[in-house]
């Protein structure tokens, strides 16, 4: 005897969805727009910190527009095909935007070190000017993916690259501020490569998390021991064996397991049991089949991680 217990619930999922794909569109038009007005101004300040930062907005733009995409195509139904539809292109457009930082940041230093081989003058003036309106972009920016970078994913990537042009435009205005009242060309440099360094440190994350949800690994904020104690206490419950537990993308979490009992008669409260216990955890896709140990002679108690 078998039985399953699928708990689906993508309404209040899907509004968010919708809220946070309005949010990246905002972004995404703001973000183009100050984009070509900073490397405008970077290329007649001579600025590596603005052209840098122009760079990464760039980058922030092929981001947000692959968020989106992503975004979309997860939205799609289910099919024959794919059974679960295709909500982990939200995970895979993470891992890439991660990628991209990572990468962004390695040419950042590169020619930053360049610069201090050999400075460049750099007009202060203007590079203090665009920097200041470029935190205002980003401020708006930010504010408008804080609240929903925390429980997506792809949303964190597209918030991550946001982020870091914030952390560039106030590098600028600092090495701007320093350059107008000292001369120090090379303050241009030094700051580029501490916030490319602020940078690696997000998007490693960022990588790291997107390739554990790929792998299947058990969420981060799942205590699979506890998991494990509380199904091996289910009353009736006397053998739980292929324990699995992952996330399929951001805020969907999902177990399967096997269970063995003696009595069919307690086949739909058990069900019920492992539902409602597995739900306090934050689980709340189960797969539980249930056996009859009188048909099936299992070995002792085994937890597959």
């Amino acid at each position: 005897m078998t039985g399953n217990e699928h708990d689906h619930d993508h309404g209040d999922h899907g509004v968010s969805r919708v809220a946070e794909a309005k949010r990246l569109k905002w972004v995404l038009a703001i973000t183009a727009i100050f984009m070509v007005a900073e490397v405008v101004g970077g290329l007649l300040s001579s600025s590596l910190a603005l052209l840098a930062d122009a760079g990464h907005m760039l980058t922030d733009v092929a981001a947000l527009a692959l968020s989106l995409f992503a975004m979309s195509l997860a939205r799609r139904p289910a099919s024959t095909k794919n059974t679960f539809g295709y909500v982990r292109f939200e995970i895979l457009a993470a891992l890439i935007n991660g990628a991209t930082l990572l990468l962004i940041a390695g040419l950042i230093v590169v020619e930053a070190l360049q610069r201090l081989r050999a400075p460049v003058a750099i007009d202060g003036v203007v590079m203090l000017t665009v920097a200041t309106l470029g935190l205002v972009v980003n401020i708006v920016g930010a504010a408008l993916l804080h609240s929903h970078a925390h429980h997506n994913l792809n949303v964190r990537g597209a918030y991550l690259h946001v982020l870091g042009d914030l952390l560039g435009s106030v590098g600028t205005i600092i090495a701007g501020v320093i350059i107008l009242t000292t001369g120090w060309a090379p303050a241009d440099p030094v700051i580029s490569i501490v916030i490319a360094l602020l940078i690696v440190f997000s998007a490693w994350k960022l990588v790291r998390e997107s390739a554990e949800i790929l792998l299947e690994a058990v969420p981060p904020h799942i205590d699979m021991d506890a998991v494990l104690t509380e199904l091996r206490s289910v009353e009736g419950l006397d053998e739980v064996h292929d324990v699995h537990v992952w996330t399929l993308t951001s805020g969907f979490v999902a177990l399967s397991a096997h269970g063995a009992i003696d009595d069919p008669a307690q086949h739909t409260r058990i069900l019920d049991d492992v539902r409602e216990r597995m739900a306090e955890h934050g689980i709340a896709h189960v797969t539980f089949q249930i056996e009859m140990r009188t048909l099936y002679q299992l070995p002792s108690e085994h937890f597959a991680p």
